[in-house]
């Protein structure tokens, strides 16, 4: 079972990316999947997630109405879409799939290896 991010890159302040998640191994049209990027002071900051429906989103504040969770559970993968993009964005970013009934959930069970945003001025 595996989760596998792609998407890393090199941009400059402003400009947009997108994340992908594909998971393989087994289903997570039932899990809600998520993102995590490392913050200072605490081991990982829950960045966004998505139920596993896509009725229920999650945003951290630094990033609402700048990234955008969605989700293909015919493919098996979630999308992370970052617009405007901050120097403070810069991190390696984590995808993760679980299910519990805590909103949003607190444990994972599957995790990414994840994939490095680099922001520039």
């Amino acid at each position: 079972v595996q989760l596998v991010e792609s998407g890393r890159g090199f941009v400059q302040a402003g400009r947009s990316l997108r994340l992908s998640c594909a998971g393989s191994g087994r289903t997570f049209r039932t899990d809600t999947m998520a993102c995590f990027r490392p913050a200072p002071g605490r081991e990982r900051e829950l960045v966004a997630a998505i139920s596993w429906a896509g009725s229920r989103v999650y945003y951290a504040d630094s990033v609402k109405g700048r990234f955008t969770i969605s989700r293909d559970n015919g493919k098996n993968t979630v999308y992370l879409a970052m617009n405007s993009l901050k120097i403070e964005d810069t991190a390696v970013y984590y995808c993760a799939a679980g299910y519990e009934s805590r909103w949003p959930p607190v444990e994972y069970d599957y995790w990414g290896q994840g994939t490095q945003v680099t922001v520039s001025s």
